[in-house]
C-alpha cells in the first residue's frame, strides 16, 4: 500500500501507532472498545499479510509477466483484442488478488508489455488504476474497505455479499471501460508487433507458483475465514521459494514480504478513528450522511463516500463514515462511495499512489489535472448508476 522504500511512510507508520498507543494507554478509547476492534481487525490484517506474500512471490516467480506475454501471443496480432485481454486481467486481479496487487503487480507488466508491441502504454496504466479501484466491490477479498463491510453485514459469506453488490460492481467495470475505450479509441486500431518469449529463469518454480494461485482462488470464495488460505498458500509458497530461490525469502528479503508500513498505518487508522467515534464523532456524521434506504438516501451516502475519499483517503473515509451503514444495503452503498470514486485526486487511495510510483519508474508521465477531469467524468456516471443499480438489487 505504502511505498517501502518512502521515509513519509515510514513516519506516517510510526506516527499513528505512537498515536494508536496513547489513545489506548490514556483511555480516550476504552479497552474494551479496543479488544473488540482488535478481535475484528486482526483477521482483515491477516488476511492482507498473507495475500501480499503470496502475490509477491507468484510476481517474483514470473507468473503475471508469463502470463501478459501469453495473451500477447493470443492476441491475434490486433490491439483491440489486447486490450480487451488487459481489462479482463486487471479486472480478475483485482476482484480474487485486491487492488494492490493490480496496482503494484500488474501495472508494470502490462505497461512493459504495451512499450514492447509498439503501443501507447497510457491506455494500459490508466486501465489498471481506474480497474484497481472500480472492480474491488464484487467480492470481500476485493478491498480492504470490502472486508471490514462485511464483519458489519448480515450476509451469508462471500456469495451472500456478491449477491448484494453484483449490479454497481458490474456498472463499476463497465463504465470506465466504456469511458477508457473511448477516450483512447485511435490507439487501439491496427495491428501489434507479437513480442517473443522471454526465457523463464525456474520453470519449476513459474509452474509450482501458478498452480498455487489457481488454487487459491475458489478458496478465497468458499466461506472460509479468507486469511486462512491465503495464510496456507503463503507458507506453500515461502516453502518453495526456500528450496528453490532461498535467497528470496530469508533474512531482510523475507522480512520485507511482509507489508509492515501498511499494517501499520491501517491498524493505527482503525484505533484513532475508532477512538472518534466513541467520543462523538459518529453523531456528527450521522446529520449530513442521511438514514434512508430510497434512491436519493442511498446516493447521499455513496456520494459522500465519494467526496470524502477523495478528501482524505478512501480507508479512513469508510472508517469514518460505517457508523452510519446501519443496514447492509447502506454499507453496500457506502462501498459504492468509496470504492468506485477514488478516481479524482492522487491520494483518495492507496493504490493510486503505489501505481503513480510504479508508472513513473517506467517513464510514463502522468497529469494530475487530465487524470483528475478524466476520474470526474467516470465517477459523475458510476456513482448514481452503481446506486440506482443496488437499489434494483435490494428491492
Amino acid at each position: 500500500m505504502i511505498p517501502g522504500t518512502s521515509y513519509r511512510g515510514l513516519i506516517a507508520a510510526v506516527t499513528l501507532l505512537v498515536a494508536s498507543v496513547i489513545v489506548v494507554a490514556t483511555g480516550i478509547l476504552p479497552w474494551n472498545e479496543f479488544v473488540t476492534l482488535k478481535d475484528r481487525v486482526i483477521p482483515v490484517l491477516g488476511f492482507v499479510v498473507a495475500i501480499t506474500v503470496v502475490t509477491e512471490l507468484a510476481a517474483a516467480a514470473g507468473v503475471f509477466a508469463a502470463l501478459v506475454e501469453r495473451l500477447a501471443q493470443w492476441g491475434f496480432a490486433k490491439r483491440w483484442i489486447l486490450w480487451l485481454f488487459v481489462l479482463g486481467l486487471a479486472t480478475v486481479s483485482t476482484i480474487f488478488l485486491s487492488l494492490d496487487t493490480t496496482a503494484v503487480l500488474v501495472t508494470p507488466v502490462v505497461v512493459l508489455l504495451a512499450i514492447h508491441v509498439g503501443m501507447p502504454p497510457m491506455p494500459f496504466a490508466l486501465a489498471t488504476i481506474w480497474l484497481a479501484n472500480t472492480a474491488s466491490l464484487l467480492l470481500p477479498v476485493s478491498n480492504l474497505t470490502n472486508l471490514l463491510a462485511e464483519t458489519k453485514m448480515a450476509m451469508d459469506g462471500p456469495v451472500g455479499f456478491a449477491a448484494l453488490v453484483w449490479a454497481p460492481a458490474l456498472v463499476g467495470i463497465l463504465v470506465p471501460v466504456a469511458v477508457l475505450s473511448v477516450m483512447f479509441r485511435r490507439s487501439l486500431r491496427g495491428a501489434y508487433v507479437v513480442p517473443p518469449r522471454s526465457p523463464v529463469n525456474d520453470r519449476h518454480l513459474l509452474l509450482v507458483s501458478a498452480a498455487v494461485l489457481i488454487v487459491l482462488l475458489p478458496f478465497l470464495v468458499s466461506g472460509l475465514p479468507v486469511w486462512m488460505p491465503a495464510t496456507v498458500a503463503a507458507i506453500v509458497l515461502v516453502i518453495v521459494f526456500a528450496v528453490r530461490q532461498p535467497a528470496s525469502v530469508s533474512g531482510l528479503a523475507g522480512l520485507w514480504l511482509v507489508p509492515w508500513r501498511p499494517v501499520a498505518i491501517a491498524f493505527g487508522l482503525f484505533v484513532l478513528v475508532d477512538a472518534a467515534q466513541v467520543n462523538g464523532l459518529a453523531a456528527i456524521v450521522g446529520t449530513v450522511a442521511g438514514s434512508g434506504t430510497d434512491f436519493f438516501s442511498l446516493l447521499q451516502l455513496s456520494a459522500l463516500g465519494t467526496l470524502v475519499a477523495n478528501g482524505i483517503n478512501n480507508l479512513p473515509a469508510y472508517l469514518v463514515l460505517e457508523p452510519v451503514g446501519t443496514s447492509s444495503v447502506r454499507l453496500a452503498a457506502l462501498l459504492i462511495g468509496v470504492n468506485l470514486g477514488p478516481l479524482i485526486t492522487p491520494w483518495a487511495s492507496l493504490a493510486t499512489l503505489l501505481w503513480y510510483q510504479k508508472v513513473s519508474a517506467l517513464g510514463v508521465r502522468v497529469s494530475w489535472g487530465k487524470f483528475a477531469l478524466a476520474g470526474l467524468v467516470v465517477v459523475a456516471v458510476t456513482i448514481p448508476l452503481g446506486t440506482l443499480a443496488l437499489l434494483a438489487v435490494a428491492q
